[in-house]
């Protein structure tokens, strides 16, 4: 396997930033770790923890007390203390705290729907600098044999066999080498900075890597896998949570009970009587008996249900296709290197010493430079887009790395 270590260029204004190696992995875990990253999580879990502790609470208690006059006469009074508690005798209250403790599930898998799109696409940004990294540290192997190449100009201009044309053509082509790879190294910094504030790194690394994928896994166990995935599992715990919901409403017509207890004492002047005073209140479910609420947890299930559907059959597609191109471009990046790029020295050797021994112009020295840079170029973008295709199966496949 060939490993890239080449030094990042990012100046930082007011700062020297220290340099340290950083692997694809670390970034990840690194982008993952972040603070942020779980008080989010936190936040959302805790809230929709709220909602299920909420849906299976009992209803407050309420104490009252009454103060009557009897016959009009201030005389006769009556004074109740009445201790009241509502009863959810239907089971309602359960199915709702089920229904909740569902939607819970779902933000969990929410939450780790979202760190695989972030850890994606610190991956992401992890191969786009290190394409950078790669295309630069080609373009400056490029600029090396410029030195090569004066060497061979100033040995034939000695023996007057290269003209003034030579060297002007020469220096024009080490101009225009020297504007790409300032372009490159802008680039670069970019990419870069755009690594560091994802990975939360206060210093500029030195990545090491290497951007062809490796094979990649069956796709029987994929596909096998694929209801596991944090976005599908999130859409089946919300389908769930609304058949909860519209079971608890289709009990909307068996009410609830307050049962209501306390002492009741009674003075007319003369004598002064107490007991015990018991009240029932049952509502008459007449008009409300959870009508809208089952009609809005049965279209919720339904739309769920559907979204569910919708995606994993997407999701089917997208990973057979995605499984298809990120094997296919590994193959034809790989092929492209061990044969394109391997006879570029071959070809390099041919073209100095044709030039040397008078047989071919500057021009077409130089053509074969080009062209060997080229080739390098292309083998790298051929191997950020097999990574890419790779990132993007991973990503649907539910793997961080």
């Amino acid at each position: 396997m060939r490993f890239t270590l080449s030094v990042c260029l990012l100046a930082l204004p007011l700062a020297a930033w220290a340099q340290a190696s950083l692997t694809e992995a670390e970034a990840v875990r690194l982008g993952l770790a972040r603070t942020e990253l779980a008080d989010l999580e936190r936040g959302a879990l805790q809230a929709a923890a709220a909602d299920a502790i909420a849906a299976g609470l009992l209803p407050n208690p309420v104490l009252s007390y009454n103060r009557d006059s009897l016959n009009g006469s201030s005389d006769t009074t009556e004074q109740t203390w009445m201790l009241s508690q509502t009863f959810d005798v239907s089971g309602r209250r359960g199915l709702y705290r089920e229904a909740a403790d569902r939607r819970v599930a779902a933000v969990s898998a929410g939450n780790a729907g979202r760190r695989l799109d972030l850890a994606a696409d610190i991956r992401r940004s992890f191969y786009e600098t290190l394409l950078q990294q790669e295309i630069i540290r080609a373009t400056e192997t490029w600029t090396q044999r410029f030195v090569r190449v004066e060497g061979l100009v100033t040995k034939l201009a000695r023996a007057g066999e290269a003209s003034g044309y030579d060297r002007r053509r020469l220096e024009r082509e080490r101009r225009s080498t020297d504007a790409r790879l300032a372009a490159e190294r802008a680039e670069q910094a970019r990419a870069l900075a755009r690594l560091v504030a994802l990975t939360g790194l206060t210093y500029a690394p030195i990545l090491r890597g290497e951007l062809l994928p490796p094979s990649l896994p069956p796709l029987d166990g994929a596909l096998a896998r694929l209801d596991e995935h944090p976005d599908l599992q999130a859409l089946g715990r919300r389908a769930e949570a609304a058949d909860m919901e519209g079971r608890a409403a289709k009990r909307g017509a068996i009410p609830k009970i307050t049962v209501g207890v306390g002492p009741k004492r009674v003075d007319n002047g003369a004598s002064n009587e107490s007991g015990i005073a018991l009240t029932l209140a049952v509502p008459l479910p007449v008009f409300d008996r959870q009508q809208a609420g089952l009609q809005r947890a049965a279209a919720e299930a339904l739309q769920a249900r559907a979204e569910h559907s919708l995606a994993r059959s997407r999701a089917e597609g997208e990973l057979r296709g995605l499984h298809r191109q990120a094997d296919g471009l590994r193959v034809a990046a790989a092929d492209y290197r061990a044969r394109a790029v391997a006879a570029s020295a071959d070809l390099l050797r041919i073209a100095e010493a044709a030039y040397q021994g008078g047989e071919s112009s500057l021009l077409e020295l130089l053509d074969a430079y080009r062209g060997a840079l080229e080739a390098e170029t292309t083998a790298l973008e051929l191997e950020q887009r097999a990574r890419e295709a790779r990132i993007a199966y991973d990503l649907l496949t539910g793997s961080s790395e």
